[in-house]
């Protein structure tokens, strides 16, 4: 393993079933102390990626390593360990609907630890605060907007100061401004914490603003195109190109495939 990656995927192959592989033989690593951006669009296995680190998913062929340890989908013991020193940001935030904005971030401070309430205190409305929501401790999910609750789930990802930050999808659903605050948040907290952070998403310009370095996955986990973001916005590769710049026209096809279409009425072409 290289000593300057937190996170190794190494000759990774899992599929949910026999019938389709999602990731077929993906070696990737992650930087301590950077973010690195997963790019990709849907399905081809950016949020499985972060599964098969938090030992959701055990790897069908390969392996994963978190800090020269190969994790173990099967060994609660040691994924309970591991899980204290990674943070998730969900897509759409998953908080608890029927608990305060300061009682979800001082969750896993209870869950995780035997904390003194006084203690807790202080660090939810610390972890608040680095969110820009102190004042909104006692609100209910119910009372706060989308892009605030994205920024409760952030705080409540790194009330345990994690080492591993994962971000599955961190502006989807968000507006233009709330977006911009959740990628500045995303490379402050990185850079003032010292953890490594792992963001998964298919938005580009975000992605290319905070990040240190890209994967770019096509399907089943392919690797199109890695580097810094200038090295990929560079690139000449037709697939990449396309996926950088958005552009309708490309390797990538609109239609999936299918036969022709006189087939479906049983038709001869």
């Amino acid at each position: 393993m290289n000593p300057a990656h937190l996170i190794e995927i190494d000759h990774v192959t899992f599929g949910y079933d026999a019938t389709r592989t999602i990731l077929s033989d993906v070696s990737m690593g992650f930087q301590r102390g950077k973010v690195t951006a997963i790019l990709g669009g849907s399905g081809c296995g950016k949020t499985t990626l972060m599964r098969l680190i938090a030992g959701v998913h055990g790897a069908d062929a390969g392996r994963v390593v978190f800090d020269g340890e190969v994790v173990d989908a099967r060994d609660k013991v040691q994924l309970y360990r591991l899980r204290k020193r990674l943070g998730m940001l969900f897509q759409f935030g998953a908080l608890f609907t029927d608990l305060t904005v300061y009682e979800n971030v001082a969750f896993p401070l209870r869950e995780y630890g035997k904390l003194p309430e006084s203690l807790i205190r202080d660090i939810v409305l610390m972890k608040l605060n680095a969110v820009g929501l102190r004042g909104a401790a006692g609100l209910k999910i119910s009372e706060v907007s989308g892009g605030m609750a994205r920024r409760i789930a952030l705080a409540r990802a790194i009330a345990l100061d994690p080492e591993l930050i994962m971000y599955d999808e961190p502006f989807a659903g968000l507006d233009l401004i709330s977006m911009g605050v959740a990628a500045k948040l995303i490379r402050t907290l990185n850079d003032v914490t010292g953890a490594t952070s792992l963001v998964v998403s298919h938005d580009v310009p975000e992605c290319m603003a905070i990040s240190d370095y890209v994967y770019l996955l096509a399907a089943q986990g392919r690797i199109v195109a890695q580097g810094t973001p200038a090295e990929l916005m560079a690139s000449t590769d037709p697939e990449t190109r396309q996926f950088v710049r958005g552009e309708p026209d490309g390797p990538v096809k609109f239609h999936y495939p299918a036969p022709e279409m006189a087939a479906d009425y049983g038709l001869k072409g």
